[in-house]
């Protein structure tokens, strides 16, 4: 099982917070750096320093960085037109030595959007779906050739389709717990299917819709990546996991039960019990992204065991 941390740094980081709990993750193993796409912070408490944007922050990583892989869980369709974003990926995949991957939604928080004047339509999941179709279009035409789009909400005329990524085939992630069109768009243009912060009983029945949607549509539901992401508090006794659930103002009985809680052994079996349900990728929500000694525990009492799953 892959390891992978996963930020909020609109809760209050900074490009430095961020970089300095990559370059550790990175240190220490982990497989990947992943951080939400979002401008406002969720939640009372002090708003500074404000806002980083997701993909100019990533390009900053993958220049500090040199092996760990970097994404966004996930960029919001409503924030960039494909045909910008498509150009933005491409160049941080490039500036990283391909290491990049696309997780893409359709948005949710419509008061960020308000915050900032960013259009919040009613209905965003055609614009995923358009969106998925023309960044994956765009990098797979062949250099030389052109590339038109002429959807609903986009259009493309002649575009040379151009800067490519590094990797011949840059991950696509796309997640959510919509029964019929999410697994649907997963089917056809993910590498992997997310799932965020899912009660843990649902995990297993939408995964078969998914793998159901891959086989309606002519695909190897193996082909795709398992995946999901909770929140992680761990702690070697009780008093450490405690003091770290204050420290991000939530209860250790509620994160055991909707998280990942409790000491390194705990965390080791519910990673299991995750993988016999056909989970291979783990996304770690750390909250407190100023305790990086809470990435070492992980690391060293965690990570061994997860590995082998």
């Amino acid at each position: 099982m892959d390891l992978r941390i996963f930020t909020e740094p609109q809760q209050g980081a900074s490009y430095d917070d961020q970089l300095a709990m990559a370059q550790r993750a990175e240190q220490l193993g982990f497989d990947a750096f992943f951080r939400s796409d979002h401008f406002l912070r969720m939640g009372a408490g002090d708003p500074l320093p404000g806002p980083t944007d997701a993909w100019t922050t990533l390009a900053g990583l993958a220049r500090e960085t040199s092996t760990i892989r970097l994404g966004t869980l996930v960029t919001s369709a409503t924030f960039r037109h494909p045909g910008v974003l498509a150009v933005q990926v491409a160049q941080v995949d490039a500036m990283s030595g391909g290491r990049v991957e696309l997780g893409l939604g359709a948005g949710w928080f419509a008061e960020e959007h308000t915050a900032y004047g960013v259009p919040f339509p009613d209905k965003r999941f055609g614009l995923l779906e358009e969106q998925l179709e023309l960044v994956t279009g765009m990098w797979s035409t062949p250099v030389g050739e052109t590339y038109s789009f002429a959807g609903e909400h986009y259009q493309l005329t002649d575009s040379p389709a151009l800067p490519k990524p590094t990797q011949a085939r840059l991950p696509i992630i796309v997640g959510g717990g919509g029964p019929r069109r999410t697994p649907r768009l997963a089917a056809r243009f993910a590498d992997e299917y997310n799932q965020s912060f899912p009660e843990k009983d649902v995990v297993v029945p939408q995964i078969g819709r998914v793998r159901a949607a891959c086989e309606d549509a002519g695909r190897d539901p193996e082909d795709l990546v398992y995946s999901v992401a909770f929140i992680v508090c761990a702690g070697s006794d009780e008093a450490e996991i405690a003091r770290r659930a204050a420290a991000i103002g939530r209860e250790v009985d509620e994160l055991r039960e909707h998280g990942l809680a409790g000491t390194p052994a705990e965390i080791v079996d519910q990673l299991g019990a995750f993988a016999e349900r056909g989970i291979s990728r783990f996304y770690l929500q750390v909250m407190d992204m100023s305790d990086l000694e809470h990435l070492d525990l992980i690391a060293a009492e965690v990570l061994p065991h997860a590995r082998a799953l």
